[in-house]
């Protein structure tokens, strides 16, 4: 039977048809059809099967040159029309072509139980702000390689359309080539894919593309710097509250990455990458983007801002633990989180904020540095708690106590400092009948 994901019975997070949940635990891997080869494409998946991912990001039309520079295999994704490389005729000549490679990595993934989030194009080929370019997408071409994509994929079940691409819709005419790419994908593989919709940094689709039918689910990027990258839960808070529809965050501060672009400043950690997963998993996201510099770029070279081959990076620490948050979400009744700040003093530190959310007879408490954390049950309007904590860098759970739920106090978590973040887990009701 074949396999459809969709937009939750309550509008907050993503399911499978038959109703059992799914966690968006992605990986932005955007050069993956640009600078691999097909046996790297392989190990790549695999590893990241193994690690618990549930997605990977990869763009079509890429970043590094994309149009005029081919893959590894030297072939060019288009064709050329009047010398300019057209969308409306994607180069299948050939036997061995540059789709071809995308279509095995469709097929490898699906047969690892991975979905492929699909960006069509990297946005400076629409709106180019920065980056190689060149601008190629009108209203016309758009629609006509959106609906080749789309009958191409249409029974492809690992598929996410993700439309955008860093860069923002400044015009009229950016917002109706997305428009028409959407509707192309649409027509294309008659709505049998997801479609969501990848901002620049420190925006949401949430603020381009707000109350559009065909976005499903709205992404945020929180980006790499000091402001929304710390403050995802804000962004995430902000998109919670703009549309009843899932959102998540697509692009938050990568491992490995220079804080601020500034190498001269200290590289993003797996305790950085781990803050940002729990900070907006608490908020209510429909799942989490990891991303490390030297994967996303596929680094063959070293430099001052890439410091590690991609295939060392693959096993960085972030990258091993961020599946924990994935079973952490699975061992509860899932679709009934929500957000629950009430249950937990947060002490105002911008990088310590603590996060809470509750569910249907549990809560969460998450701690950035271990420190305790002063928590009030009273919203819980429950008698008795079983406390344990959740240890995010391993995904073990330690029963810790019995506590009573008719005052709060103090939780302290059992260490502390920069990456001994903790989850307090409170269960009640069911969970103790």
């Amino acid at each position: 039977m074949k396999k459809i994901l969709k937009v939750s019975d309550n509008r907050r997070f993503l399911q499978w048809e038959d109703g059992s949940p799914f966690f968006y635990l992605g990986d932005t891997a955007w050069e993956l059809f640009h600078r691999l080869n097909t046996e790297e494409i392989s190990y790549y998946l695999e590893t990241r099967a193994r690690q618990g991912f549930t997605t990977v990001q990869a763009v079509a039309l890429a970043e590094f040159d994309g149009i005029e520079t081919p893959n590894v295999y030297g072939h060019f994704p288009l064709k050329k029309h009047n010398g300019l490389y057209s969308p409306a005729m994607p180069d299948t000549d050939n036997q061995n072509n540059y789709w071809n490679v995308v279509e095995y990595t469709v097929e490898k993934a699906a047969s690892l139980g991975l979905f492929i989030s699909l960006l069509p194009t990297w946005g400076d080929k629409y709106n180019r702000l920065w980056g190689k370019g060149p601008e190629i997408f009108d209203a016309d071409n758009a629609f006509i390689y959106g609906k080749w994509l789309g009958e191409r994929y249409r029974d492809h079940w690992n598929i996410i359309w993700m439309l955008g691409g860093d860069r923002p819709l400044d015009t009229d005419a950016h917002k109706t080539i997305i428009r028409r790419m959407a509707q192309g994908l649409r027509e294309g593989d008659g709505g049998s894919h997801l479609i969501t919709f990848h901002p620049m940094g420190g925006k949401s689709s949430a603020d381009e593309v707000l109350g559009e039918e065909y976005i499903d689910f709205n992404t945020l990027q929180s980006g790499h710097g000091v402001d929304t990258g710390y403050e995802s839960y804000l962004m995430l808070r902000r998109d919670r509250t703009a549309e009843e529809k899932p959102f998540m965050n697509s692009e938050p501060r990568y491992e490995d990455h220079p804080a601020c672009f500034n190498p001269k400043l200290t590289n993003w950690s797996a305790a950085d990458v781990r803050m940002n997963l729990y900070w907006d998993i608490l908020e209510g996201a429909c799942g989490h983007t990891y991303g490390n510099h030297n994967i996303w770029s596929f680094c063959r070279d070293l430099t001052n801002v890439f410091l590690f081959y991609w295939q060392d990076a693959l096993f960085h620490e972030g990258a091993e633990t961020v599946q924990w948050a994935k079973k952490l979400r699975l061992s509860h009744d899932y679709f009934s989180l929500r957000a629950a700040p009430e249950l937990a003093t947060d002490d105002g530190g911008i990088t310590a904020h603590v996060a809470a959310a509750k569910g249907d007879g549990y809560a969460y408490i998450y701690s950035p540095y271990g420190l305790p954390v002063i928590y009030d049950p009273s919203p819980l309007n429950i008698a008795v708690i079983r406390l344990s904590w959740f240890n995010p860098r391993t995904g073990e759970t330690t029963i810790d106590s019995i506590i009573p739920g008719h005052r709060g106090g103090k939780l302290v978590p059992p260490t502390s400092g920069k990456g001994q973040d903790w989850v307090a887990v409170l269960e009640f009701g069911k969970y103790l009948e």
